[in-house]
């Protein structure tokens, strides 16, 4: 806030409340009875609270007939105007408003609320321990209250500040704008030092704090989420100052209630605002750590977390702003919310299935982001889990919105979470091939898969498996060590490689669906049919330079 601003709104908010105190004191003297026993009588409720106050104003100041309303014992007769005098402080520094007219002008008024006793409570929130009680016919502030009566005080003036109640009263009694220059010079000193304490703040908050932060390497922390946590906690700290400034100027009770209702609604507004903010540091503290796990379902729980946090920080926050600042019983309005609840409960059943389907989800983890899944219809990658629902990605690239309850009650199938990755082919040669070279083309394929990084070497089977309709078979059933599918699309296409050269070097033929229509040999005409080695020395020795050319030479 610019020294322009906060000058002007200070001098309106000034003027608007001078104009509000006049008004306010007419309307408090148009209820003020006109005759004069009703100043100094006991004998009910009402009586006992107008002698009390009335015999307290400015302009009928009498502490000596206001402290007859207190029931005093030896001890508390010698100091019977001062306890009288801190009373009404006490009702005036709390902002309790009371309201004459609905004080009950009973003699025989029992309370059938809290104590089923003659016993009338003012304000059982802010001022718990203060009540009128018929003592020997008469309504007084009963013994226990005026035990309390210098505790209260101290509560309501803390730290040492009630002793400026006493002090700025003596530096002018004259009346401008409705107002004593004692109060106005309060309202300008409490303005003046709640422009030095923002300004200081924002001094420290804005030098010294960041200062600091960047120096503890964390100045982008710092910057972003540290330093408007402490700028809302500097006004939350304004804001205790006003409060507890703001009762010494002995304003009208009306002005006083007012301007505490305001700002103790504020309290709790600030506090969740930083509590919101705190909220990101702490989302921002997970999701490092969720960075260093293997896991991704674990990225994807801390934006679920911080979104949860936050509807909790608003939902509690808005129930303390309607108990501290509205004065609201929240007590009843969480009974109701709770009947209210069952019955959105029975409404919203599958919505709540799938919230805590998402929660199963993420204590089970049966897969996490970026698995390949199959569940029924559903067969894709999966790229987020929300509140409601899991989004995945189809290999035809469309986009699958699951229920929560539906996929934690499924069957999953989970392709992400495989160890090994299995390849299985059939080699198909043709049916010339010698058995010899059947040997050397089956042990150079297990070399091929002895020698790849990536493929399982317990465990493998490659082995001349069948006779079909046209060709030998040769069975290649492998498994890779590899965590994603285009890492296995790599390794097939290395070994597909290695298989093709492998055959191209010991002169193997594959076969395919064909028809041989043999002839006899004509005279100085070559066959068409090949020929091969007699020995199998021959084919050895090709599949030895074959491994050292190709694959010694790929592992070096």
């Amino acid at each position: 806030m610019s020294d322009f601003s906060f000058k002007h709104i200070s001098l309106i908010l000034f003027l608007c409340l001078s104009q509000f105190i006049q008004a306010q004191v007419i309307l408090d003297d148009q209820m003020i009875p006109l005759e004069e026993s009703d100043y100094h009588n006991l004998q009910t409720p009402y009586h006992t609270t107008l002698t009390f106050f009335y015999n307290l104003r400015e302009d009928n100041y009498d502490p000596k007939v206001a402290s007859e309303a207190l029931f005093l014992d030896d001890e508390a007769s010698k100091n019977a105007e001062r306890l009288a005098i801190k009373l009404k402080q006490i009702f005036d520094g709390n902002g309790v408003y009371v309201k004459i007219s609905e004080v009950p002008n009973d003699p025989n008024w029992i309370d059938s609320l809290y104590t089923t006793q003659s016993r009338y409570f003012f304000d059982t929130r802010r001022l718990p321990l203060v009540y009128l009680e018929k003592i020997n016919g008469e309504w007084k502030f009963s013994a226990f209250t005026v035990s309390q009566i210098d505790e209260m005080h101290k509560e309501t003036y803390p730290y040492g500040t009630d002793r400026l109640l006493n002090i700025l009263p003596k530096m002018g009694n004259e009346v401008y704008l409705g107002l004593h220059f004692w109060q106005l010079a309060g309202l300008f000193l409490l303005i003046l030092s709640l422009f030095v304490a923002h300004k200081l703040m924002t001094f420290l908050l804005d030098r010294g704090f960041m200062y600091v932060v960047s120096k503890m390497g964390y100045g982008y922390v710092g910057e972003k989420y540290l330093l408007p946590v402490a700028r809302v906690t500097s006004i939350y700290l304004i804001i205790v100052i006003s409060s507890l400034f703001i009762r010494l100027l002995q304003l009208p009770i009306e002005v006083v209630s007012m301007v505490l209702k305001l700002l103790n609604a504020a309290k709790p507004l600030v506090i969740t605002i930083v509590f919101y903010k705190i909220v990101d540091i702490v989302a921002l503290y997970f999701s490092k750590l969720a960075e260093k796990t293997e896991s991704t379902l674990d990225d994807q729980l801390v934006p679920l977390m911080r979104k949860t946090l936050k509807a909790f920080v608003v939902i509690v926050g808005t129930l303390f702003v309607l108990k501290e600042g509205l004065e609201i019983d929240i007590v009843p309005f969480l009974t109701g919310l709770s009947i209210g609840g069952l019955a959105f409960a029975l409404a919203a059943q599958d919505t709540i299935k799938n919230f805590f389907g998402s929660i199963m989800i993420f204590i089970d983890k049966p897969f996490q982001v970026g698995d390949w899944i199959t569940s029924g219809d559903v067969d894709g990658t999966v790229e987020e889990v929300g509140f409601r629902s899991t989004r995945v990605r189809t290999f035809r690239n469309s986009l699958m919105y699951i229920p929560n309850g539906k996929i934690a009650d499924a069957t999953i199938d989970n392709h992400g979470l495989r160890q090994y990755r299995r390849f299985f082919t059939t080699l198909t040669i043709t049916y010339d091939t010698p058995p010899e070279l059947i040997e050397a083309f089956v042990e150079g394929l297990k070399k091929i898969v002895d020698h790849h990084p990536d493929t399982r070497k317990d465990y493998y089977n490659v082995y001349f498996n069948n006779l079909s309709a046209y060709s030998q078979d040769i069975m290649f059933y492998i498994f890779f060590e590899v965590p994603t599918w285009p890492q296995e699309l790599r390794c097939r296409h290395e070994i597909l490689v290695q298989i093709i050269k492998l055959a191209n070097s010991l002169g193997v033929r594959f076969a395919f669906p064909t028809q041989t229509l043999h002839m006899e040999n004509f005279p100085e005409k070559k066959t068409l049919v090949p020929g091969y080695a007699a020995e199998a020395s021959a084919y050895t020795a090709k599949l030895q330079d074959f491994v050292a050319k190709e694959l010694v030479r790929r592992d070096n």
